[in-house]
């Protein structure tokens, strides 16, 4: 990802498109082929070089303060004939710095999918893996009902498939050059030339702009990978509260001679995971300063340039790192299903009280009649329970609340307080999310 937010990329990207530009003009009857040679032979020189052609632009930037002159008078140099005339003919600096930020974008982008793809490879295979694996489900930070720590995973799985489907859209947006001149009326090239030279660079012309292409589309590709951010720090989140002490069902890898703690030997921190909270943050910020960009001045200034040189690769920079750090997580991940079953236990079954409120109303009870019984044992286990008695346990209240078991078999509600009877849809749910 770095080498392609470099300077010797984007100049290399510059020359290929001021050479793809004179190819169309030969064929227009503009630039005489011979000249056009010259060209080549002259921007040859800089692309077997294009660490002297970094060093000689920005020397040249120095004097000029303006980095595109800066580069067609290094080209120029180089060419050393008259037939430099034709460089940049009929461009403007924006024709060449977008379309270039084009290519830079969907090459990018490119990485960013093949990441994810990769990543929700490794969530499958670990979400598999604990398909059944019983945990408790916590809405409020409190104990619900039980779900699979496999269930857990297929969430991910099935949330960065979103991420997936925005970035392929964000590159298709973001996928598109302009040679239409200082304010974007093809004065004085075709947009025959324009199409020609996209096509070859893999973009489309954008049908309309001014001296520079909309920056609605580039803010669209920003909050793309603040949002992927955002899921990423959902699940950073999850994972940092189930390695808590008092939790510890997961726990990100901690590697041979890792320390976790300056003064605590003992400590084994979520750091991982807080390292990518954190990055979202920075992805978040870097998408409302593209948001910012979006309103430029008539058919242009140059207020939005300084902050894509830093968003930009930053971005996606960040986002691959993330997306690398989130893969190596899932491939180490250590999960602990004994803990599981043990907090499975802390609440005393409770999490079977809407399987019995529910098999109440069956029986004829109104809903009202039905939570009043279920509540009322829930508090009483409770009361049991901080009172430090070792009998505490949901079920065993409920059948001896005659009100409650007069209305079951023997054998029914035992039957009903089950986990397996929370898991009857994991395979179904599974496969809705491609998981089959």
């Amino acid at each position: 990802m770095r080498a392609i937010w470099t300077d010797e990329n984007k100049l290399r990207i510059w020359l290929q498109i001021e050479l793809l530009a004179s190819e169309a003009l030969v064929d227009e009857g503009v630039v005489p082929a011979a000249d056009h040679s010259k060209l080549e032979a002259g921007a040859k020189l800089w692309f077997d070089d294009l660490k002297g052609l970094v060093e000689r632009q920005k020397e040249l930037e120095k004097t000029l303060n303006h980095d595109v002159i800066g580069f067609t008078t290094a080209v120029t140099e180089k060419i050393n004939d008259p037939a430099s005339r034709w460089l940049h003919f009929g461009l403007t600096s924006s024709d060449i710095v977008d379309t270039a930020f084009g290519v830079q974008l969907t090459q990018s982008a490119d990485l960013l999918i093949r990441d994810v793809e990769v990543v929700r490879e490794a969530i499958a295979v670990r979400a598999k893996e604990h398909q059944f694996t019983p945990c408790i489900g916590r809405s409020h930070g409190i104990h619900a009902e039980p779900t699979t720590f496999g269930l857990k995973l297929a969430l991910l799985y099935d949330e960065l498939g979103r991420a997936l489907q925005r970035l392929r859209q964000a590159r298709a947006s973001v996928a598109v050059g302009k040679l239409s001149g200082a304010v974007g009326t093809s004065a004085h090239l075709s947009s025959a030339v324009e199409s020609r030279v996209c096509e070859r660079l893999g973009l489309k012309p954008t049908p309309l702009a001014t001296q520079v292409i909309q920056r609605d589309i580039h803010a669209e590709f920003m909050n793309v990978l603040a949002l992927t951010g955002a899921s990423l720090e959902r699940w950073a989140v999850e994972f940092r509260h189930l390695q808590r002490t008092e939790v510890l069902e997961a726990e990100e890898p901690f590697t041979k001679g890792q320390k976790g703690s300056s003064a605590m030997p003992h400590k084994r921190n979520p750091i991982t995971w807080e390292r990518l909270t954190g990055l979202a943050r920075v992805l978040r910020g870097n998408a409302v300063a593209a948001l910012e960009n979006v309103a430029l001045w008539h058919e242009r200034d140059i207020s939005h340039s300084s902050v894509e040189r830093i968003i930009f690769p930053d971005s996606c920079t960040l986002l691959d790192y993330m997306l690398g750090l989130l893969l190596r997580l899932m491939n180490g991940l250590l999960v602990y299903p004994e803990n599981m079953k043990k907090n499975l236990g802390l609440s005393l079954g409770m999490w079977n009280s809407q399987t019995v409120l529910l098999a109440l109303i069956r029986k004829g009870l109104t809903r009202e009649q039905a939570y009043e019984l279920v509540q009322r044992n829930a508090m009483k286990t409770w009361e049991v329970k901080h009172a430090g008695r070792d009998d505490a346990d949901f079920l065993r209240q409920l059948l001896s609340d005659a009100e409650v078991a007069r209305h079951f078999q023997s054998g029914e509600l035992e039957r009903l307080c089950s986990p397996d009877f929370h898991f009857r849809e994991v395979r179904n749910r599974f496969a809705a999310v491609g998981l089959g």
